[in-house]
């Protein structure tokens, strides 16, 4: 064992470590966090005990008792133990943590910072170690102290009080309305359209493109104008060039990052930071969450040599960029390459993607403006007195545009024009344009929203953003659109106008998050009972307050204090939400066969179809709600259609009834005990034909999947992750060396004997076991004796 011991947060940010330091360190990993908040105590005290300074007890991960355990006998025999985890606030947290398990001082063991993993930032770091900073330490307790009484406190009231509610978290929720306020501007958008010519013409041989600046409101108009065009001549009146310039953005902070990452190359938040992540560890990219936009000298200068070397003298000009953010607390530097010169970062095609574009961004920012030439011509119309206007561009000098930023569509160059040229009209159009609703947000451009409200931090946006989805309170779109009819009016010299009507896809949300719901109806439960919870302005303030903790300005608990006073107020006082009022059934109309009313309302799995009472003898019947129906807006005619379901399809040439349904995963066939989805089919629709063509690739797939039945139980299935052994209940993996279809009866079942008991995951998992108590009892207990594994340690701030 070395003198020294250097304890990092990842195995892969030790071994690229390890390689710049000398015989003399051991680099070991903490694998991320070590202890987080403990769900129940020894004595049965609460676990945050409000009540005394918000005093806190920590348990051990279980999965880290191993891990802690080697870090002991390691830090035993070292004469020096060195802190290196990120330099963020929870990097400092499991510093702190490290301290506390370990029985290391924190006020003298020695804390090591570094923003890339590079020999000399390594080195430089062990020259200037400091202590844990318990100011960073305490702004992210208090974080984490927020969080777990809101979501132990209010978690239980959505449960009780929301049907389908999972939970509330003091971040997710107002990330939550911004989908859903959005997608009710959507809903209420009114639609108008007007008519946009656009022309083209020729001169000395040569295509100009122009459009008239003004619109048509009505067809009749569109139609008049383009009659006017007929027998018109056309000259250009007008020729203006104006020099332009473009210059470059900042380089990346984690926000911009994730925005640029979704919108060049569809990659999520989680995805992206995950890749950075591994850029970052392999030593490839400074560190990954941070709010600033300045490069060190060092680098600014690595940037200006290698652009004058690639490029030329005159391509280089330094910057620096000043910070927005008036925190920028996460790292003191933009997200750069550790290598200027570097072009792979990675042998990963995934990663090198994102290393590409952060390298690019970087260079970009210390290159010069691109130059350009902007020319508008303007073309007059004999028999009208509005004109045209034809608009080129030209790339005088590109500058950092040879680097990045350059649009996939090259700019129309005009040929050269002079004022009194005459030009020959080729064809004009006119097409009706729709006025477009508000779009629904992407991944990218909802961390852009939510860093413009000061909601969240870098370290939080991936993780707000998955957290939504894995709640069900959004989803991302798969539509492609629903047609529409399209005016198009068209007309050449000496001829008339011709009319047509095409179809083109409106309302796409593939890849936009889209509220579903549930989330709705959670939203909606927060805002009116909860409003602190999701108000943007509040949920901004505090992570002002952890800023200011961070900093020494607050105090920890008097900023805890702050927000639990009211905020428990309204968990005591939520025994009086009315259920029913949070969930109202919606009358639809009256089914004219049975007479029943037919009512719109939220059910266990979202929106549903009632037909009946539940309070009158004969028990209710239910149906999915119809794809693209709302509660509010579903008519009695599809509420009557929905209700056609299950219908009977025809018989299986053995004489099984097939029976086509909707259900919680959308629309399928039923075959005795045999679901098969139909997606995209529709079960109103589908035809004898296309059920028996479904079932028998089904019945193949199933074929093919099946390796092996031994008629007990046991069986040798092909998986999605290769083949395995199953009993229904505990599944068994195949070594490589076996041939699946040569496991014998007896080994088959010593597998399955020798294979890990299945385990139970989620937060959620027994829920269905648990009867709940009222919500108002619930949202007290919860907060003061939850239940878990044992606590190891108090600590008191």
């Amino acid at each position: 064992m070395s003198k020294n011991l250097v304890i990092v947060e990842s195995p892969a940010k030790a071994k690229t470590i390890e390689k710049y330091l000398g015989s003399d360190f051991t680099v070991l990993s903490s694998v991320g966090h070590i202890r987080s908040i403990a769900k129940k105590t020894k004595d049965g005290t609460p676990p945050i005990d409000v009540s005394n300074n918000f005093n806190t007890t920590y348990e051990v991960d279980v999965e880290k008792k191993k891990t802690i355990t080697e870090l002991k006998k390691a830090t035993k025999i070292a004469e020096q133990v060195w802190l290196a985890t990120d330099e963020d606030r929870e990097g400092e947290a499991i510093a702190w943590h490290l301290c506390e398990v370990l029985g290391l001082d924190p006020t003298k063991t020695k804390r090591i910072v570094f923003h890339e993993i590079t020999k000399t930032a390594i080195e430089e770091a062990v020259k200037n170690p400091r202590t844990v900073d318990m100011e960073l330490v305490q702004a992210q307790q208090a974080r984490q102290i927020l969080d777990r009484l809101v979501g132990f406190e209010l978690s239980p009231v959505i449960w009780q009080k929301v049907p389908g509610g999972k939970s509330a978290g003091r971040v997710q929720s107002p990330a939550v309305r911004l989908l859903v306020e959005r997608e009710r501007e959507i809903q209420g958008f009114e639609g108008s359209f007007q008519f946009k010519v656009t022309a083209e013409f020729t001169q000395s041989g040569e295509t100009v493109k122009a459009e008239l600046p003004q619109r048509f409101d009505t067809e009749e108009e569109a139609q008049s104008f383009l009659d006017s065009l007929k027998d018109a001549t056309f000259s250009v009146s007008d020729v203006t060039t104006s020099p332009g310039t473009r210059n470059p953005g900042a380089p990346f902070t984690t926000s911009t990052l994730q925005q640029e990452a979704n919108s060049k190359l569809s990659f999520g938040a989680r995805a992206t930071m995950s890749s950075a992540q591994k850029l970052y560890q392999e030593g490839k990219i400074t560190y990954m969450r941070t709010d600033s936009n300045t490069l060190s000298g060092q680098a600014i200068a690595a940037a200006a040599d290698y652009i004058k070397s690639a490029f030329g003298e005159e391509y280089s000009q330094v910057r620096q960029f000043k910070t927005k953010s008036s925190s920028a607390q996460e790292a003191h530097e933009a997200i750069r390459p550790t290598d200027m010169s570097a072009e792979r970062g990675s042998s990963n095609e995934y990663d090198q993607k994102l290393y590409d574009l952060i390298r690019r961004r970087t260079l970009a920012s210390q290159m010069a403006p691109a130059k350009l030439e902007k020319t508008v011509v303007t073309i007059t119309i004999s028999t009208s007195n509005k004109t045209f206007e034809a608009k080129g561009e030209v790339i005088i000098f590109p500058g950092f545009l040879k680097v990045y930023g350059a649009g996939k569509k090259d700019p129309d160059i005009l040929p050269a024009m002079s004022t009194g040229d005459s030009l020959q009209l080729e064809h004009a159009d006119a097409r009706q344009t729709f006025a477009r609703p508000p779009a629904r947000f992407t991944e990218g451009s909802l961390v852009k929203k939510l860093e413009e409200l000061g909601i969240g931090r870098p370290s939080t946006y991936a993780t707000i953003i998955n957290t939504i989805q894995v709640r069900d309170y959004a989803e991302k779109g798969e539509g492609e659109g629903d047609e529409r009819d399209v005016i198009t009016l068209g007309v050449t010299p000496g001829n008339d106008v011709v009319r047509e009507v095409v179809k083109e896809k409106t309302g796409a949300d593939r890849g936009k998050l889209v509220p579903t719901a549930i989330g709705m109806m959670i939203s909606d439960f927060l805002t009116e009972h909860f409003e602190q919870i999701v108000n943007f302005g509040f949920t901004a303030e505090v992570e002002q307050d952890f800023d200011q903790i961070a900093t020494g300005a607050l105090a920890r608990n008097v900023m805890l204090d702050k927000f639990y006073q009211p905020f428990h107020k309204l968990i005591e006082g939520a025994g009086d939400i009315d259920r029913s009022k949070v969930a109202q059934s919606t009358p639809i109309g009256t089914d004219p066969k049975s007479g029943k009313m037919i009512y719109a309302r939220f059910g266990r799995f979202g929106p549903m179809l009632q037909l009946g009472d539940t309070e009158s003898e004969e028990k209710p019947t239910f149906a999915p709600m119809p794809k693209g129906s709302r509660i509010e807006t579903v008519t009695l005619d599809e509420a009557l259609r929905a209700f056609q379901l299950p219908r009977l399809v025809g018989e299986t040439k053995d004489g099984l009834p097939i029976k086509a349904n909707i259900g919680r995963f959308g629309p399928y066939i039923q075959v005795d005990k045999l679901f098969v989805s139909i997606k995209p089919l529709d079960p109103h629709d589908i035809t004898l034909e296309q059920a028996l063509e479904v079932y028998a690739e089904k019945l193949k797939t199933e074929a093919e999947k099946n390796i092996s039945d031994f008629g007990d139980g046991i069986k040798v299935l092909n998986g999605r992750y290769g083949p395995y052994i199953t009993d229904g209940k505990k599944n068994a993996k195949i070594p490589k060396t076996q041939k699946p279809e040569e496991i014998t009866h007896e080994q088959a079942k010593q597998m399955l004997s020798d294979a890990p008991a299945a385990k139970t995951k989620g937060r959620f998992a027994k829920r269905t076991t648990t009867k709940k108590p009222a919500a108002k009892k619930t949202a007290v207990k919860k907060a003061t004796k939850p239940k878990t594994v044992k606590a190891t340690r108090t600590v008191k701030k």
